[in-house]
C-alpha cells in the first residue's frame, strides 16, 4: 500500500502540533484519523 504522507510531510505536522495547533484541527486540515496522529506521535 502506497504511503499517503512523506516522511517529510509527517514531520511537519508533528512540528505544527508542537507549536500549539490541536490535534483535532491538525487532523481535519489534513484529512487525518485521530489514531493516525496519535501513531507518528
Amino acid at each position: 500500500m502506497k504511503k499517503r504522507f512523506s516522511d517529510e510531510q509527517i514531520i511537519s505536522i508533528l512540528r505544527e502540533a508542537e507549536a500549539g495547533v490541536s490535534a483535532r484541527e491538525l487532523c481535519r486540515k489534513h484529512a487525518i484519523s485521530d489514531a493516525t496522529f496519535y501513531t507518528w506521535r
